[in-house]
């Protein structure tokens, strides 16, 4: 009970003992998803309760807290990436959701979808937004792609995109999104030029697209 399960694992796996290898690592991976929705759970609440007691643009506030200083240490180190290290970068992070991801590529752009989402998507299949549990959707607003009926947990897609545009003139990856947001994952979007980002990208959050 005092070892870390991977320690453990990872013993298992040096001594040759595949069945208990493969155990320690189920229970690795039960570990870290219990550890996951913990947290999810935990900030969705804390969303919430600003939101109905203070009102979105507070929200706002807070959510850049924490994703002003995030946002911006990741577009610090991607100017010094290409394409490829981007997205093999930002593929990792989603991994630590725990789900399976699917990536495509076209002309245009190198998307990455997560299957299923393994936070918006999974908080609304579990009815969290439904009776005894009533988080909140919210009003149209720019952290909502002026969208109504938004769920809260999803509000920080948007808020990245606009301080990236803040920051870099353009969004370092665009969310598609379903026509029902978080009824499944959004694509991830890599543009392999930025000038050939839609213009909806933009005025969707209430700012314009740079003209050069």
């Amino acid at each position: 009970m005092g070892r870390a399960t991977k320690e453990v694992a990872l013993e298992a796996v040096e001594a040759g003992d595949k069945k208990k290898a493969k155990e320690w690592i189920n229970r690795m991976g039960e570990e870290s998803i219990f550890s996951h929705d913990a947290y999810m759970n935990w900030v969705v609440e804390l969303l919430d309760y600003i939101y109905v007691h203070d009102g979105a643009e507070a929200l706002e506030e807070a959510i850049r807290k924490n994703f002003e200083r995030e946002e911006g240490e990741l577009i610090e180190s991607f100017k010094k990436m290409g394409l490829r290290e981007q997205v093999q970068t930002y593929a990792k992070g989603l991994r630590m959701h725990f789900q399976k991801l699917e990536i495509e590529e076209d002309d245009e752009k190198v998307s990455i979808k997560m299957v299923p989402c393994g936070s918006g998507q999974r908080l609304l299949e579990s009815g969290a937004y439904d009776p005894p549990r009533r988080l909140s959707r919210m009003k149209p607003h720019r952290i909502t792609w002026n969208r109504p009926n938004f769920p809260i947990y999803c509000a920080h897609g948007p808020l990245q995109e606009i301080i990236a545009i803040e920051k870099l003139g353009h969004p370092l990856y665009v969310h598609w999104f379903p026509d029902e947001v978080a009824t499944e994952s959004c694509r991830f979007c890599f543009y392999k030029d930025p000038k050939r980002i839609p213009e909806e990208v933009y005025k969707r959050v209430g700012m314009r697209k740079p003209k050069k």
